[in-house]
């Protein structure tokens, strides 16, 4: 009797392992429950069952998809951490050889910095309902405590949970750092960093992802193109509004090329960024299984995948049509604008809806960079564009566009407008805000002289590429 039933209960686990790698979008708990009721039947024939064996089976399923939903979530946790490399390449590439040390060193602060103030502060502001003894989820500051002691969303362990959501912390705070770049002191960009990732994010992020007023309004963002990607973009336009162009961006109103030092290094960003956004974005499933095909993680990965190879394509067209040579760097931001654009909407969009989201947004990131280029606007790396218009376009489309968000009636176009507005203008003010309090009080940009040399110089003391015979371009 015993030996049958550790059989049956054997075979119940291999085969849902089988099928969650095989079946994709279909729930792997939904099948191994099928296959459960073939199991209990032959056990049936065979003997009858102990009392109690029906229960002890569903708390193995149980157990079962609450670590397979927690290793998931882990994995793609991982994946978004990886990004932060991603981003510290494409920016050092974009850049002058003489700043990436000072790329660098912000990427990196930025993942120190951001988890730490996540953890003590944002957290919990974030996601206050969720800890023990907080009645009231509603108030504004819904501060639930500090750290994760005492969080539960009844689905992950807290330690997942405070992860997955700290890498996107991570996330928006250095999305800044390539629309500064140059120019920026780094005590500077680490109060930034902080305010941003312990305060701004977490406040607006509570808006829609914590339960907020955005979310009870309807307001739609699968993965965070205003909520993460908005909320980096405006802030890094703030930035570079405050701060000014670089020295000798714009001579006699005539706008000066600086390119960066290395589109390799900035290429291999780009597919490592391409590469964490299925951590990204299918990890917003929070759970591989789905409710449905629409739902499911392997969705959100194809649509991911097709709006980035849209965007790449039709950004290198339209700037080979308006330069006369296909231009390698806007078909790079081309990807990351497809991949910020479908970021909003992975999970409701049709296949062919997430070419037309990733071809508008590569639209975007031409007509951006021009426009940033007329207002005479320095954003080394085009941050504004990929990530500032690209999600707000990401988070409209669901309200332009027919989905299943539009046809239930509690998401329409001026929902989404409102929401979108709101998280953008929120980041942008406040950045506005204290870049400018930060510049009143002299710690904001670095003197032309320094400026001139290298921040890799005046503000770190050492070189990217020491050894001799290597050129220090501007």
């Amino acid at each position: 009797m015993t030996n049958v039933l550790i059989f049956g209960r054997f075979r119940r686990l291999l085969l849902m392992f089988v099928a969650l790698l095989v079946s994709g979008g279909v729930p792997a708990l939904a099948l191994a429950q099928d296959e459960a009721a073939v199991t209990d039947a032959s056990v049936e024939e065979t003997a009858p069952a102990e009392e109690g064996g029906e229960e002890e089976a569903e708390a193995a399923d149980l157990g079962v998809g609450y670590a397979l939903d927690n290793t998931f979530l882990f994995i793609a946790a991982v994946m978004v951490f990886f990004m932060q490399a991603g981003f510290a390449m494409v920016e050092a590439g974009f850049n002058a050889q003489k700043n990436a040390v000072n790329i660098l060193f912000k990427n990196s602060m930025d993942i120190c910095v951001g988890v730490l103030l996540y953890f003590f502060i944002g957290f919990g502001l974030m996601y206050g309902a969720n800890y023990a003894g907080v009645e009231d989820p509603s108030l504004y500051f819904v501060f639930g405590g500090v750290g994760i002691e005492g969080y539960s969303d009844g689905t992950f362990s807290p330690e997942v949970a405070w992860l997955f959501q700290a890498v996107f912390a991570a996330t928006a705070a250095t999305i800044v750092s390539g629309a500064v770049a140059g120019r920026m002191k780094v005590v500077g960009y680490l109060l930034y960093s902080a305010v941003l990732t312990g305060l701004v994010y977490p406040i607006s992020g509570y808006w829609k992802w914590g339960g907020g007023w955005l979310a009870e309004m309807g307001f739609q963002d699968f993965a965070g193109s205003a909520v993460v990607h908005g909320v980096g973009g405006f802030a890094g336009l703030a930035g570079a509004l405050v701060l000014g162009p670089r020295i000798g961006r714009y001579v006699n109103g005539k706008s000066m090329p600086m390119p960066g030092h290395s589109l390799p290094i900035a290429a291999l960003g780009v597919f490592i960024l391409w590469f964490g956004w299925y951590g990204f974005n299918p990890g917003s499933q929070l759970a591989f299984q789905g409710t449905g095909d629409i739902n499911s993680a392997m969705h959100c990965a194809v649509t991911t995948t097709l709006a980035a190879a849209a965007g790449g394509l039709v950004a290198t067209i339209v700037s080979w049509f308006v330069f006369g040579k296909p231009d390698l760097s806007m078909g790079l931001n081309g990807i990351l604008g497809g991949l910020v654009g479908i970021t909003a909407c992975c999970d409701c969009m049709s296949d062919m809806q997430a070419v037309l989201v990733g071809a508008v947004a590569g639209l975007l990131i031409v007509g951006g960079v021009l426009l940033l280029d007329k207002l005479k606007i320095d954003d080394p790396v085009g941050a504004f564009p990929v990530h500032g218009l690209c999600g707000v376009w990401g988070c409209m489309a669901i309200g332009i566009l027919p989905n299943d968000y539009l046809t239930n009636g509690d998401t329409t176009f001026m929902t989404q407008l409102i929401g979108t507005v709101t998280i953008c203008a929120w980041a942008f003010a406040t950045m506005f805000g204290l870049f400018a309090v930060l510049k009143a009080a002299g710690i904001l940009r670095v003197s032309p002289e320094e400026e001139q040399t290298g921040l890799d110089i005046s503000e770190h003391g050492m070189h990217a590429y020491p050894a001799e015979g290597l050129s220090r371009a501007s």
